[in-house]
């Protein structure tokens, strides 16, 4: 419950976060009596950081190829604009 309150969530939506953390490996928990203490994992954590990082980067530089492709649509679909409005006013 204690972990519940500061989110506005039931406790049994918490319980279900925390069974996918922990199903995740990013999370532990123990045994205390009544208690079930959890602890993050440090390491799952990084390792989780890093595989998002390499997705980012990909992701990133795909995008910067779909903007280059784009500006050389755009800049023939310019040249070509251009071209039909020199030939209207010459009276082509």
């Amino acid at each position: 419950m204690d972990l519940a309150a500061p989110f506005h969530m039931s406790q049994p939506a918490v319980s279900k976060h925390l069974k996918v953390l922990e199903r995740a490996g990013l999370i532990s928990s123990g045994r205390d009596a009544q208690r079930r203490p959890r602890r993050l994992q440090p390491q799952r954590l990084k390792q989780l950081s890093e595989w998002i990082e390499t997705y980012r980067q990909n992701l990133e530089a795909s995008y910067e190829r779909l903007e280059n492709y784009l500006q050389t649509l755009q800049a023939k679909e310019d040249s070509h604009d251009q071209g039909k409005a020199r030939s209207h006013r010459s009276g082509r």
